[in-house]
């Protein structure tokens, strides 16, 4: 496979580190240069990455090409680059619809969305795409466990719950500054949150037929800490907060595609 990155951020870094690592790599992996920093530093670590002079460079040396620019700017870097054909298109782009990145990426006709997680590195990130391409199958199941979608509104939806990570870990700093005004130190109070909540997710992961809501019964014993704590969110509406946030951002999601 001839791979090529247009943005070199974050989730692109994620992504081919974990490819790069899991030994399934690509033949050929091209970067776009605009951040220097993170595409050389990929091509000095790994084998068979080469960073390109500008994004088309990119696209000339690439059969498959997986777009992970910020949705602020993809509009304006894909009209200026000219695809081919038997291009084959990844889109990481939240914002924008299949119909939308067929104008953006025309004469190119074979297109995937997909919504990767930083996770790629370590190859733990669930991938959902849309539609339930082969190819971007194949890819994404390098550095994790996909989720082929029929529908762009479930897709959609998906992409909308990862907008709760950073809330996630907001939480988690919460209860561990807790800790520390309790007088624990405040490294062994991170770490000591970051492996109960890994423990809390394994399990969840390894029991897969269960629902949220059986495992939320199991620890919420009656009359027990647990039940306390999940009582005095619920009251206060913590949850259906949470519900709001998320039919906002999927609103903008599909305002903006």
């Amino acid at each position: 496979m001839q791979l090529g990155f247009i943005g070199t951020g974050e989730i692109t870094l994620s992504i081919v580190t974990g490819l790069s690592s899991s030994g399934v790599a690509p033949h050929s992996i091209w970067l776009s240069p605009r951040n220097s920093a993170v595409a050389h530093g990929l091509a000095n670590r790994f084998h068979g990455i080469s960073v390109a002079s500008c994004n088309q460079e990119v696209l000339d040396h690439s059969a498959t090409i997986v777009i992970a620019v910020r949705p602020s700017a993809a509009r304006d870097v894909l009209s200026e680059l000219a695809f081919r054909p038997d291009h084959r298109v990844i889109s990481l782009v939240a914002t924008l619809s299949l119909r939308s990145l067929s104008a953006l990426v025309a004469p190119a006709v074979r297109i995937a969305r997909a919504v990767p997680l930083p996770s790629a590195a370590k190859q733990l990130s669930p991938t959902a795409i849309y539609p339930p391409d082969p190819m971007a199958f194949e890819l994404f199941a390098g550095v994790g466990t996909v989720f082929p979608v029929e529908r762009e509104n479930e897709f959609d939806a998906i992409c909308a719950t990862t907008a709760t990570i950073a809330s996630y870990f907001a939480f988690n700093e919460t209860i561990a500054s807790w800790l520390e005004e309790q007088g624990v130190p405040a490294s062994q109070a991170r770490d000591y949150i970051a492996r109960l909540f890994l423990g809390v997710t394994t399990g969840a992961v390894d029991a897969p037929k269960r629902s949220f809501q059986s495992l939320a019964a199991t620890h919420a014993t009656a009359g027990g800490i647990n039940e306390q704590f999940l009582k005095h969110l619920v009251e206060r509406g913590l949850l259906t907060r949470i519900s709001e946030a998320l039919d906002a951002v999927l609103h903008r999601i599909g305002a903006e595609s």
